[in-house]
């Protein structure tokens, strides 16, 4: 069986880790518009956290538990170490706490409450909330991404089975009776048994128009802050709005702290540049100005922004699937598919041999929609 797979970021990249791995796949081509991995890709970055507890989503608590060992196992196929397990705390108010954590243990990740007193004396560099306890995952950590995708790109270019195709624009996917049909910008073709395409915020370009039409492109704007308390974890709920988030490096990593908040994004029309524009970058100074005593605007060393997409109504992940499973489309992420690459990419290899697919806890991958052929469902 001949697989392409289109799109050098996270999900493309192990999707077709998986697809070398399943038996009766005898070449993996990997499509990317630019190099690859895909400097551009909404997954290549410096830090991502993984972490399990989502308030008040049991369902998609119980799913994320199963990253940490999903992120564990891509280390040990592809041979090198960028997963770092510093754990995670999310603030929420003290009465929530037994709750979430309840759910959380359930799900089977290892994680404990704090108290108001235990925030104030284990953080007292971080305002947070008045009223605020929190859960603490030891099973959570952060990702060192950029490296990531670095190492499972060479595993996968010392692949006899492999062949990367980087600066290769593809404009248009469909079907035949046989398969998926590519074309590139330049006008050539290429066919294989099975197409997945998992290209990010461009997928709108490349799925039939009945799902481009349920996806909202969104813009995220980040702050990098030099300084850092060594060891610490990925903190969230802070801010008034309980919405506002801080992501450490690890130890003995060169890359800055990162801030940001939901109330920095927004829907946007089209993929610009990734400059901030100022205002954005002034409302979370503003926010951080309140949640960390003595934070200095002069640390800020930069500020980039971000894009993906989402499903319209649920605002989460998409996948979708016409000509008869020839094309399997991941079109949205809802900016969360890093903590579950693993286990999406399990899935759309799974799919793409014709094997059962393995259940991710994402009802929007584990029930995909199928389209009858492009354009129609």
């Amino acid at each position: 069986m001949r697989i392409t797979v289109v799109g050098g970021g996270v999900v493309g990249l192990l999707t077709a880790v998986e697809c070398v791995r399943a038996p009766g796949v005898n070449r993996v081509d990997l499509v990317d518009a630019g190099p690859i991995p895909s400097p551009t890709a909404t997954s290549n970055d410096r830090l991502r956290v993984v972490r399990a507890l989502h308030r008040g989503e049991p369902a998609l608590t119980s799913a994320a538990a199963q990253a940490h060992a999903g992120w564990l196992e891509v280390e040990s196929v592809i041979g090198s170490r960028f997963y770092h397990p510093a754990g995670a705390l999310t603030a929420m108010p003290e009465q929530n706490v037994a709750g979430e954590l309840a759910v959380l243990t359930t799900g089977g990740a290892r994680a404990w409450g704090l108290s108001p007193a235990d925030l104030t004396g284990r953080y007292p560099w971080i305002r947070f909330p008045p009223g605020s306890g929190a859960v603490l995952e030891a099973t959570a950590g952060v990702v060192l991404a950029d490296h990531a995708l670095v190492a499972v790109a060479r595993w996968l270019g010392n692949r006899p089975q492999v062949r990367l195709h980087p600066h290769q624009r593809v404009v248009e996917v469909t079907q035949h009776d046989d398969g998926g049909i590519i074309r590139f910008a330049d006008g050539r073709t290429r066919t294989a048994d099975r197409v997945v395409v998992a290209t990010g915020p461009w997928s709108r370009e490349l799925v039939p128009a009945a799902v481009a039409s349920d996806l909202t492109l969104h813009r995220q704007s980040v702050l990098t802050y030099r300084p850092q308390t060594a060891g610490m974890p990925a903190v969230l709920g802070l801010g008034p709005a309980g919405d506002a988030w801080l992501m450490p490096a690890p130890a003995h990593s060169d890359a800055s702290l990162r801030l940001s908040a939901a109330s920095a994004c927004r829907s946007a029309g089209a993929m610009t540049d990734r400059v901030t524009p100022d205002r954005w970058r002034e409302h979370l100074i503003g926010v951080f100005t309140d949640v960390l005593p003595g934070f200095d605007p002069a640390a800020v060393v930069d500020c980039f922004d971000g894009f993906y997409l989402s499903e319209r109504t649920r605002g989460g992940p998409l996948l979708a699937s016409y000509g008869a499973g020839a094309v399997w489309a991941y079109a949205a992420c809802g900016g969360m598919s890093f903590k579950f690459a693993p286990q999406i990419a399990r899935a759309l290899a799974d799919r793409a041999v014709g094997s059962t697919p393995r259940p991710t806890g994402l009802d929007a991958v584990d029930r995909p929609r199928f389209l009858a052929a492009a354009g129609k469902e």
